[in-house]
């Protein structure tokens, strides 16, 4: 018996989540268009062939439904016979849809089971949480003087309309999806040097007066060579310490090797309603060995990171700080994370620095 599944935290109430899981035309926005048979109730047709994973559209039938918080889909496709599960968990935050499916007859190539995780993954991660801010904007009562939710959200009953009429065309569904959520390839250059302090500009000594121009014979020879070996002296300190020294101190840094730099860009697509995606490009410029590397984000207050891809993460608060294997010489790594946020507003974080020093394009 195979098994693939995935899970992922939603700052959206579970009935909200069951919505988008249940209503035809909202499911078609982010996953599969639906089908009823006719005369049914449960039977539906998962037009899915063509995405990731999937040989050819699922016949599915459900076996268990709990509002809001489970329905479970027996499935046939290409010969094979699944049970798919949908499960919402209320959070303090929101909810937790874990999305399971069980092979019971047949198999899945190792290739195709992992394509069809993906799929599910980037549907849920990607997608969903984009159509969930969708329909909470649709319930914000524009004609009211005050901000806020209508108490009420339009209901549509989940698989029991007319089956759609013949010769509508398919959506090729999540691959349309990807490429909406597709993330963009532009990367700036950064080119931040630090600023040389200005040396000091030595005094000029002062004029000299030389015992050879007075006659030794006469008084004046004697107060002029007094002052001769008191300014001599004196002018020449001041030339030797701002001139020699800083000449020294740059070039005893000069070996060192340059620390890792990295810089941030929001590349979520502007359609995104409610909070956005974020990518950092970690560089190892110099030197001949890999450089370990730690990046600590600060979101803006009620930020949520729910998910990154090519670095570990944890958040304590507003502050989540990235971690990943070491980049090599010359080399650099790119991650990128996703952020819930309630303020349309917030499309980056607060800060991003790698070590001790700021991201790049921030």
């Amino acid at each position: 018996m195979s098994e693939i599944g995935t899970e992922v935290d939603l700052f959206h109430p579970a009935e909200r989540v069951w919505h988008a899981l249940t209503d035809r035309e909202v499911l078609a926005r982010w996953f599969a268009e639906v089908e009823t048979k006719t005369g049914t109730r449960n039977r539906l047709l998962l037009r899915t062939a063509g995405l990731p994973g999937f040989d050819a559209a699922v016949d599915a039938e459900v076996t268990e439904r709990q509002e809001p918080e489970l329905i479970a889909l027996r499935c046939l496709e290409g010969g094979r016979r699944s049970r798919l599960t949908c499960a919402v968990t209320a959070t303090a935050e929101g909810c937790r849809l874990s999305v399971r499916e069980v092979l019971e007859h047949g198999v899945w190539a190792d290739e195709q089971r992992e394509r069809r995780e993906e799929c599910y993954r980037q549907a849920l991660t990607n997608r969903l949480p984009a159509i969930l801010d969708w329909l909470a904007f649709r319930q914000v009562d524009l004609r009211r003087g005050e901000a806020g939710m209508t108490a009420e959200m339009p209901v549509t009953e989940a698989f029991d309309e007319e089956p759609a009429p013949a010769g509508r065309r398919s959506r090729p569904l999540l691959v349309a999806g990807l490429a909406g959520a597709a993330l963009a390839a532009g990367v700036a250059v950064w080119a931040v040097l630090p600023t040389e302090p200005d040396r000091a500009a030595a005094p000029a000594p002062a004029p000299v007066p030389t015992a050879t121009t007075t006659p030794s014979g006469s008084p004046r020879s004697t107060a002029s060579a007094r002052p001769t070996r008191t300014a001599t002296p004196d002018a020449t300190r001041p030339s030797r310490t701002p001139t020699a020294r800083p000449s020294r101190t740059p070039t005893a840094a000069a070996p060192s090797e340059p620390a890792v730099t990295a810089r941030y860009e929001t590349v979520s697509p502007p359609s995104r309603i409610f909070g956005y995606t974020g990518e950092v490009v970690v560089d190892n410029s110099g030197g001949a060995a890999a450089k370990d590397w730690t990046v600590v984000v600060t979101l803006a207050e009620g930020g949520r990171v729910s998910d990154a891809s090519g670095a570990d993460w944890r958040q304590d608060g507003q502050t989540v700080t990235f971690t990943g294997p070491p980049v090599k010489a010359g080399q650099s790594r790119t991650f990128t994370f996703e952020v819930r946020d309630s303020d349309p507003a917030t499309k980056a974080p607060e800060g991003c620095a790698v070590g001790d020093d700021p991201c790049a394009g921030l």
